[in-house]
């Protein structure tokens, strides 16, 4: 008897010493009906093989691949394109899938259970390893079916489609990248041309007024003022050489002239002294004492004053010597001639410098805006270099990515293991089904048993008689067998009962 849901371990004993046989039963009975199970279930079998995948042969610092998303990713995206209505339907086309329910089950539906026995699994990284890109090792493809052949059939398809649609992606993805970074390419390339001829033409019209010409403009206006004071100066000596050889010459011929007239007058002679002292003065405050001029003109001096001290003379010239003037008025003529020529050049020197000190000054002045516009043509240049020589880059590094691919050489799928073909079938088990009937027999077993025990009212003990008349058990009275021996306190129920009666 069961008191207060609990069932004392004396009770347990004398249930399971009675109803010790259920449990060999039920589980004998279990047992058998697995056995049974797995003969009559209809029989399914799991063809089964594993891709790996396999990484770049080149690093990828070398050469950049060309598909950076996670392998994952892909074969989720590539699972869900493989196991559609288009890509399954001529499977169960060419392998006559179903073809018992191809009358009464639509097209849709035959699909939907060849999909359900198709298996896509990724394979898990061994422990104490990180990937922190997301890369799987490889996935495992399984096919079950009531045919081990065809399951192996199937699995094969399968895994091929994988294979070829790893392949198409890469291929396409590759193809695309390198069209789309060659198209852009040509259009940096073309806007490069531009920035090109934009800056060739700005250094054409401006020509020596570019920032990096700023300070040899500068140093050149430096040099053209100290050449134009140069020559400022020069032309300054020049007119005054000119000046001064002409008043040397009209000192000269006054003489050359008093002289032909009369040559012994005292009063001449003292004419020319003076002249002569005059332009000795002159010379001495241009020239030093050892110039040529002023040694001739003091040895004139010396000359006339011989000449005043000795008296006049008698004149016997002669009309060629008339004719013909002196050689120093000749030398200064010709000195006079030459200065005409020396302020000529050095004014035309001049107005040359002045107009090239102009243009400086002009190109100087245009400096800054200049600089400025050619800040921001030399700024969108480089930014056009740069976005072109970025996608030379990427469209080199996208050429060699897609001859990788094409050599097998990237990041592909290898089979490991062909498609095994299932020799004992995956469902029904034996193993299993026997280890399930053992156990769903052996709980039937004691589930039984303790129905019967919750389900048995009959008092076996005093602590029953207790628990049922709610009276004290004064005395029990043991039974006694034949030979003389006490049984147990459970076999005097019968007078303990008695005497529970009398007592009441």
């Amino acid at each position: 008897m069961i008191r207060n849901g609990e069932l004392p371990m004396s009770e347990v004993k004398r249930v399971g010493r009675k109803f010790w046989w259920i449990i060999p039963l039920t589980v004998a009975a279990s047992l058998l009906i697995a056995m049974v199970l797995t003969v009559v279930l209809p029989k399914k079998y799991t063809s089964k093989t594993v891709v790996l995948v396999d990484q770049p042969t080149v690093s990828s610092d070398i050469v950049k691949p060309v598909v950076n998303e996670a392998s994952n990713q892909r074969l989720a995206s590539m699972q869900e394109e493989i196991l559609s209505r288009t890509r399954l339907q001529p499977i169960v086309e060419k392998f006559n899938l179903y073809p018992d329910q191809r009358g009464n089950a639509h097209m849709e539906d035959l699909i939907l259970s060849l999909r359900d026995v198709i298996k896509v699994e990724p394979l898990q990284s061994m422990p104490g390893t990180t990937d922190r890109t997301n890369q799987l090792p490889g996935f495992q493809v399984s096919v079950t079916f009531d045919d081990p052949q065809t399951a192996q059939r199937i699995c094969s398809e399968i895994t091929t489609m994988f294979m070829e649609q790893n392949a198409r992606d890469m291929d396409e993805k590759g193809t695309s990248t390198t069209k789309f970074i060659a198209q852009h390419l040509d259009e940096a390339k073309k806007k490069l041309d531009d920035e090109d001829g934009k800056l060739a033409d700005f250094k054409r019209r401006y020509t020596g007024s570019l920032p990096d010409q700023a300070q040899t403009n500068l140093s050149l206006l430096n040099g053209m003022n100290s050449q134009l004071d140069a020559s400022t100066q020069a032309l300054t000596r020049a007119q005054q050489d000119k000046s001064f050889n002409e008043s040397l010459l009209s000192t000269q011929l006054e003489s050359w002239k008093m002289s032909k007239s009369g040559a012994g007058n005292p009063e001449t002679l003292e004419q020319q002294l003076n002249a002569l002292q005059d332009l000795l003065s002159q010379l001495e405050s241009r020239y030093t004492p050892e110039h040529p001029d002023v040694i001739k003109a003091k040895s004139q001096i010396e000359e006339l004053k011989k000449q005043l001290d000795a008296g006049p003379r008698p004149s016997f010239s002669t009309p060629r010597a008339n004719a013909t003037e002196p050689q120093q008025i000749q030398q200064l003529r010709a000195r006079i001639q030459q200065d005409d020529l020396s302020i000529a050049e050095l004014t035309k020197r001049q107005t040359q410098i002045q107009n090239q000190t102009n243009i400086l000054q002009a190109r100087l002045q245009m400096s800054p805006a200049v600089e400025q516009e050619f800040k921001e043509l030399t700024r969108n240049h480089q930014t056009a270099l740069d976005f072109y020589n970025d996608l030379l880059r990427k469209n080199d590094q996208s050429t060699m990515a897609q001859d990788l691919n094409h050599q097998q050489q990237g990041e592909h799928f290898n089979v490991l293991d062909p498609p095994s073909l299932p020799s004992e079938p995956s469902f029904p088990k034996k193993l299993v089904f026997a280890g399930g009937g053992l156990a769903f027999g052996l709980a039937l077993g004691v589930g039984i048993i303790y129905l019967l025990a919750a389900l048995d009212k009959a008092m076996h003990t005093e602590l029953d008689v207790e628990y049922c008349l709610k009276l004290p058990v004064l005395v029990a009275v043991p039974v006694l067998d034949r030979m003389g021996k006490v049984h147990g306190r459970g076999q005097s129920i019968d007078k303990t009962l008695g005497l529970a009666s009398t007592h009441s």
